[in-house]
């Protein structure tokens, strides 16, 4: 099975590509509370695709003592930002469709991989799997992106 290819606006090469996605990266990590507020940490990042961390903690467990929906919709959510801006093309989420398979447990380590399915002009569609530290599924979501024309993430000059 082939991977899909992920949109990459700035066809300069796949080193320069890669080295753009890691400044958008730090670029979008300094100003995004939430993650930093939540403890969500950027493991991976390219062109299309995204690998963050959080740790499940206390405040975010709900009445019957799992991870309330909302932190792992948060994680999932977070991946999804991260994988479209990698290109610096500001991009919003368009809708989400997102499915609890299994609850998160106090402490669990939960990693969500985004990745690219398809991009074209200014509408994306990306795939999120949410897993926790046993490998087990916690979540999937799917998620359509909008691009903003001519806003970068940051500026590259």
């Amino acid at each position: 099975m082939n991977e899909p290819q992920a949109f990459v606006r700035d066809r300069t090469g796949e080193a320069d590509a890669q080295s753009l996605a890691e400044r958008v990266r730090d670029a979008m990590f300094a100003l995004d509370n939430t993650a930093q507020d939540l403890g969500i940490e950027v493991l991976d990042i390219g062109p299309g695709r995204s690998r963050l961390a959080m740790t499940v903690q206390p405040r975010m467990l709900n009445g019957f003592g799992i991870c309330h929906g909302a932190y792992i919709t948060a994680i999932a959510d977070s991946a999804f930002a991260y994988a479209c801006n990698a290109c610096n093309e500001q991009t919003v989420a368009s809708g989400i469709a997102l499915d609890f398979l299994l609850p998160g447990r106090p402490g669990d380590r939960l990693t969500a991989n985004a990745r690219e399915i398809r991009a074209s002009g200014r509408t994306g569609l990306y795939d999120i799997e949410v897993f926790n530290q046993h490998g087990e599924l916690v979540a999937v979501m799917r998620g359509k992106s909008y691009r903003m024309k001519g806003r970068p993430v940051m500026q590259t000059e």
